[in-house]
C-alpha cells in the first residue's frame, strides 16, 4: 500500500476544511476560486471530493479525465445513480463517521468511518493518523454500510428538524418515533436495494454514534439524495412509510409536488 505524501481535497467547506486542518500531511485544498492546478498533479494521488451533493456536477466538470479514477466521494445519500451516470461506479467511497458542526469548527470524532475502492486503504491510514477510526470493506459490505448511514442522516435529520433539537435529545425524547422511522427505512432499503439489515443491532449502532456527537443538530437536506430518495423508492416499491411522511409534513420538509 503506498504511503501518502499529500492529499488533494476538493471543497473547503465544513468537512473539507476540517480535514485539511487536522491532516498530518500536506493538503492541496481546492476552492471554487483557486487551487485547481493541484489536479494537474500525478495520476494515482487521491482527490477527496468534499463538495456538497448539489455541487457534484460543477466540480466534476472541472476535473481532468485522467484524474477521475482518483476521486474519493465522501457525500452522504444515495450516490449510485449519479456515479453510474458518469461512469464513476468503481470510484473510492467513504462514509465519514464524525461531525463538523459548522464551517471552521474542529472535527468531533464519532464512530468508525467506512471506505471501499482503489484508494480506500491509503485514505483509511490517513484518517487513522488523525485519530479518526476507519475500516476498509468490500463493495457489497459497503452497500449495507451506506444504507445504515443514510438511515442515520434521514432519521436524525428529520427528527432534529421536526422537534428543533440535537441528536442527543432525539435519543432522550423521541425513541419511539426513531424506532418507527428506522423500521420503515429498512423496509424500503430491502425492497429498493436488496439490502437486508437486522434492526436491533442497527439501532444500537445508530444510538451509540449519536451519543458520541450528542450536541450535533441534523436537518433535512440534499432532498433527492436522502429523504426524497426514501419517498420515491417507497412509492416505486409500494412500501408504506406513514411515520416518515407525517413527520416530513409536520417539519415543513415535504415538497408540495410530492
Amino acid at each position: 500500500m503506498p504511503v501518502l505524501s499529500r492529499v488533494t481535497i476538493l471543497g473547503a467547506g465544513r468537512v473539507g476544511g476540517a480535514l485539511a486542518a487536522r491532516s498530518p500531511i500536506p493538503v492541496a485544498l481546492v476552492t471554487r476560486e483557486a487551487g485547481w492546478e493541484a489536479l494537474d498533479g500525478p495520476v494515482g494521488e487521491p482527490v477527496v471530493v468534499a463538495v456538497d451533493n448539489a455541487g457534484l456536477d460543477a466540480a466534476l466538470a472541472r476535473v481532468p479525465a485522467a484524474r477521475r479514477p482518483d476521486l474519493v466521494f465522501v457525500q452522504n445519500g444515495v450516490l449510485e445513480p449519479w456515479l453510474f451516470a458518469h461512469g464513476l461506479q468503481d470510484s473510492t467511497r467513504a462514509l465519514l463517521y464524525f461531525a463538523v458542526p459548522r464551517r471552521g469548527a474542529a472535527i468531533e470524532p464519532g464512530g468508525t468511518s467506512v471506505l471501499t475502492g482503489p484508494h480506500a486503504e491509503s485514505l483509511a491510514t490517513w484518517l487513522r493518523a488523525m485519530d479518526l477510526p476507519a475500516e476498509v470493506v468490500a463493495r457489497d459490505a459497503f452497500a449495507a454500510a451506506m444504507l445504515e448511514k443514510l438511515i442515520w442522516n434521514c432519521a436524525f435529520g428529520l427528527l432534529c428538524q421536526r422537534f428543533d433539537c440535537t441528536v442527543g435529545e432525539v435519543l432522550d425524547r423521541q425513541g419511539e418515533l426513531l424506532d418507527a422511522l428506522v423500521h420503515e427505512f429498512l423496509a424500503v432499503g430491502r425492497a429498493a436495494l436488496g439490502v437486508d439489515v437486522d434492526a436491533a443491532p442497527l439501532l444500537q449502532r445508530l444510538r451509540a454514534y449519536s451519543r458520541a456527537i450528542a450536541s450535533y443538530r441534523g436537518a433535512v437536506k440534499d432532498w433527492s439524495w436522502r429523504n426524497g430518495w426514501f419517498v420515491a423508492a417507497a412509492a416505486a416499491h409500494q412500501v408504506p412509510t406513514p411515520t416518515h411522511i407525517t413527520l416530513l409534513r409536520e417539519a415543513g420538509a415535504l415538497p408540495a409536488t410530492t
